[in-house]
């Protein structure tokens, strides 16, 4: 897979077919994660990159988590890790 961050973020295939990702959200934890590959980010750090110049839910961890699944859903699980 190829993720595409520089203006609108995408997900290529290796065919070179476009993924749906999902929304801003979804997106914005997407480009996170990809910045920084092969690490562990705490929840409050992913938090605050997701919510940039936003007030985050009041359930911030559960919002996260339902983000991270529908990653996962358009990713496949094995592409994002615990």
């Amino acid at each position: 897979m190829r993720y595409c961050l520089l203006g609108p973020t995408r997900v290529l295939t290796a065919d070179g077919d476009e993924l749906s990702v999902g929304g801003p959200r979804v997106r914005a934890l997407l480009t996170t994660l990809a910045l920084r590959p092969g690490r562990a980010l705490p929840v409050a750090a992913l938090v605050d990159e997701v919510w940039y110049g936003d007030e985050p839910p009041a359930d911030a961890v559960a919002a996260l988590q339902a983000l991270v699944g529908r990653l996962r859903k358009a990713l496949g699980r094995d592409r994002v890790h615990s």
